[in-house]
């Protein structure tokens, strides 16, 4: 007897920040995408993307703050 009723299975937080990493740099392959349209949680998706901006624009703060000061 299948657990997933039919429903495709959702994916977890690690997979979507995975995701989006990938997306930040531009790199997906269509299968990919496809697959990541069926199984990530929109939720878990926003919360990765915030994450990861906060990330980045800290990263780009730490090196002008380096090469500046």
């Amino acid at each position: 007897m299948s657990d997933n009723g039919g429903s495709p299975r959702k994916s977890s937080f690690g997979q979507s920040m995975r995701a989006v990493f990938w997306s930040f740099f531009g790199v997906r392959k269509r299968r990919d995408l496809e697959a990541d349209a069926a199984q990530l949680n929109p939720v878990h998706v926003i919360v990765a993307a915030l994450i990861s901006a906060a990330v980045f624009i800290g990263v780009l703060i730490l090196i002008v703050r380096a090469v500046v000061g």
